[in-house]
């Protein structure tokens, strides 16, 4: 039976998080071979502690187009200098950062490449299972709990960067308790906010006085009431953080990018991966479609399985389900979902243009809810595909 009626919490985590550090770490050096070379395959993995980043991986490059380790160094000290490290512990200047990338398996890149036959086409980057969601709860039809948790932090980051909040350093974790009656989410039941500050000397009360501005501007109106239970640095002092106070690693906040554990996740993380590796390419098109499913009206809530194997360039399955509130029945949908959409590797990088440096800004505040924009930027947020699926079903 369909609980109405309860309480559901979603977490993020800022740009300054030592994790999500290195997923933009991975994903700037990814933009940069792109940048030269769209058909490029790369799988950059990054390692973050005190004062020392680690670079790992493989790339497949022309030998005209290569990036050299100079380049992914620089690139990686630059991203640490944006975010904002200048802390004794990590600093953009100092940090020690090696690079162990190298040229790509042979044996992985016979799978994936298309064969000199025109009729073959490039199969799938690796194996795996990937799923979309999307419910209509949210303008951007994403779930309310992970939302807000993103958009909090992002506003305080704002703050940050614009000198409005000196106090606060890079890293933050937020963490949303929403309430939900007769399944729609009415108020923010317990906010959890726990931010680096720069002054030794404040207290978590100084912190919540500077936050809780921004909080409430967030968050829809009338969420935070008398009620809202808050948690502002309960730990107290918070002084010490990034790569400094806890190590990172790419890939490690895959339901943060995702979608707050309110769906599925395949289990396959994003950052550093170029878009033949369909644990990226594929968890893009299978939010495309469910948002698409429910822009459509075909249903209120929307879950999207996709299956592909290494080398083989058509889904093995495609399942949907609409969770009882459909408007058709999930076989047609995914009838229709076949009929309008080339769901093989090339044919979802091609409707999506995915081969563009546009993955950076995707590792932080999550991948999913973001405007599409002008440079095909989160183009797996359109809703351009709504009314041929209606049509179909």
């Amino acid at each position: 039976m369909t609980r109405n009626d309860y309480l559901f919490t979603s977490e993020s985590v800022s740009e300054g998080h030592p994790d999500k550090v290195c997923d933009q770490i991975s994903d700037a050096i990814l933009d940069m071979i792109l940048a030269r070379e769209p058909e490029a395959r790369v799988a950059v993995e990054t390692g973050a502690t005190t004062n020392k980043v680690v670079l790992m991986g493989e790339v497949k490059i022309s030998e005209e187009n290569a990036v050299n380790h100079e380049e992914m160094v620089e690139a990686a000290r630059e991203t640490i200098r944006r975010i904002g490290y200048m802390q004794k512990g990590f600093h953009f200047k100092t940090c020690d950062i090696d690079c162990y990338v190298h040229e790509q398996s042979h044996d992985i890149a016979q799978g994936v490449d298309a064969a000199l036959d025109k009729d073959k086409d490039e199969g799938a980057g690796d194996q795996g299972i990937m799923f979309g969601y999307a419910v209509d709860e949210t303008p951007e039809l994403m779930p309310a709990p992970i939302l807000y948790a993103h958009k909090v932090l992002h506003r305080l980051a704002q703050a940050r960067h614009s000198g409005a909040a000196p106090e606060l350093g890079p890293d933050a974790k937020s963490q949303i308790t929403v309430e939900y009656r007769d399944g729609k989410p009415v108020r923010a039941h317990t906010i959890v906010l726990s931010t680096q500050h720069l002054d030794g000397d404040m207290t978590s009360a100084d912190v919540r006085d500077v936050v809780e501005p921004y909080i409430r501007e967030t968050l829809p109106e009338g969420w935070v009431d008398a009620q809202t239970v808050w948690h502002v640095n309960p730990t107290g002092r918070f002084v010490i953080g990034g790569p400094d106070g806890d190590a990172g690693l790419t890939g490690r906040k895959i339901i943060v990018d995702t979608y707050g554990g309110a769906a599925p996740h395949g289990g396959g993380a994003f950052s550093g991966k170029d878009p033949t590796k369909v644990d990226r390419s594929a968890a893009y098109a299978a939010r495309h479609l469910a948002k698409n499913v429910v822009a459509a009206g075909l249903a209120r809530r929307c879950t999207i399985q996709l299956a592909y194997a290494i080398g083989v360039s058509e889904p093995l399955s495609i399942y949907v389900d609409t969770h009882g509130t459909g408007e058709a029945d999930p076989a047609r949908i995914e009838a229709a979902i076949r009929e309008s959409v080339d769901l093989t590797p090339r044919g979802i990088r091609t409707r999506l243009g995915l081969n563009r440096p546009i993955y950076q800004r995707t590792a932080a505040y999550g991948h999913f809810g973001r405007d599409p924009e002008t440079d095909g930027g989160f183009s797996w947020e359109r809703t351009d595909l709504a009314a041929a699926l209606k049509a179909l079903v």
